[in-house]
């Protein structure tokens, strides 16, 4: 199955549909990248991964049959600990937890409460990947659901409903999708500046979901608190400088703390890695102290710039009269990707990369 194709989430009959007023997951989900045969090897999908991640963001692996149906899921840790030779169908999850495209926003909370995933995987009746969806993007707008039940934004009905003029919907989304795409090209821009270090050291990139996904992550933490805070109306005047704050330090203190699982894992997949006939290749196993430390210091600085977009991109944006729920999603996403990506390349390039 080719690495490089996409499940298209308007093949689903059931993607369109509001359930009561409230969206649906089909609706909701975006398209499927990263996509692997359970026969292929660790070192094809290593090597797929490599080019791919220079113009999408990966977080797992989807392992499918021929006929798209889902059979497990490939995760950074599963292709760290596994030989270059070992099939995909050996080391993948298998039978994933799935959301239905026609569930409701409010339903598909209830399933996924218990599970922290960054993003689920949504299959069809008979099991084919339809889309994903990420807990992030859910969590935002059931926040809008809490906290704006019968509000309006920007002078439009905060729920588009079937009977909302095709032309105001425009109006509407069109601004953010503008806005999102410019966002979507800034962090891809980023890694294509260090294009010729992920060619000569293609570990890096195997390493760049698990920076982007923890750094996400925090960000996604505090940015529920702040806009919790926001809606239950615990965040007074004067105290946004203390959550702030409050955020950096538990970004600082969380990103070392994974950075040293991180860099371990690093330092141990480095040192596993064979000597590349090119010598214009990097040998990863001869620098994976350096590749450790790197990865310990990009995850603490990434975490904490993170935590800081968390907390500081809702207070700016509610302060200029936007509506922080909405539109906080599309600038920290942006912060968390540039930031993570940014960082461990640029220490990569400057410390290891000739």
């Amino acid at each position: 199955m080719n690495q490089n194709s996409t499940t298209d989430p308007a093949r689903a009959a059931t993607s369109e549909p509001v359930t009561g007023g409230m969206p649906t997951v089909g609706a909701m989900m975006e398209s499927v990248h990263a996509i692997f045969s359970p026969s292929e090897t660790v070192h094809e999908a290593t090597e797929h991964l490599r080019e791919l991640i220079k113009s999408v963001f990966v977080t797992y692996g989807w392992v499918c049959d021929e006929q798209g149906k889902l059979l497990g899921v490939l995760t950074t840790r599963d292709l760290l600990l596994a030989t270059a030779t070992t099939r995909l169908d050996a080391i993948m999850i298998r039978d994933p937890f799935s959301l239905r495209p026609e569930l409701s926003l409010v339903d598909a909370m209830r399933e996924v409460v218990t599970r922290h995933y960054p993003i689920y995987p949504v299959c069809d009746a008979t099991g084919r990947l339809v889309g994903l969806i990420r807990g992030q993007k859910m969590f935002e707008a059931q926040a809008i659901e809490i906290s704006a039940q019968t509000g309006t934004m920007v002078g439009v009905s905060r729920e588009e409903r079937l009977a909302t003029p095709w032309l105001r919907s425009l109006m509407f989304r069109h601004p953010w999708l503008q806005l999102n795409l410019l966002t979507a090209f800034i962090a891809a821009a980023v890694v294509a500046c260090f294009e010729g270090t992920l060619e000569s050291l293609v570990i890096l990139a195997v390493f760049l979901p698990v920076l982007a996904g923890q750094s996400g992550n925090t960000g996604c933490q505090a940015l529920a608190v702040a806009l919790r805070g926001m809606t239950l109306g615990e965040l007074k005047a004067g105290r946004e400088r203390t959550l702030v704050i409050k955020e950096a330090l538990l970004g600082l203190a969380n990103g070392a703390l994974v950075g040293i699982t991180a860099g371990i894992g690093m330092y141990i997949f480095a040192g596993l890695q064979p000597k590349p006939e090119d010598p214009t290749y990097i040998w990863a196993a001869d620098r994976a102290l350096e590749l450790a430390v790197i990865t310990f210091v990009a995850m603490i600085c990434s975490c904490m710039i993170s935590g800081l977009s968390g907390a500081f991109i809702p207070l700016t944006l509610k302060r200029l009269g936007a509506d922080p729920a909405t539109a906080s999603s599309i600038f920290l996403t942006t912060a968390t990707d540039v930031a993570s990506m940014g960082i461990f390349l640029g220490l990569a390039a400057i410390f290891i990369h000739k």
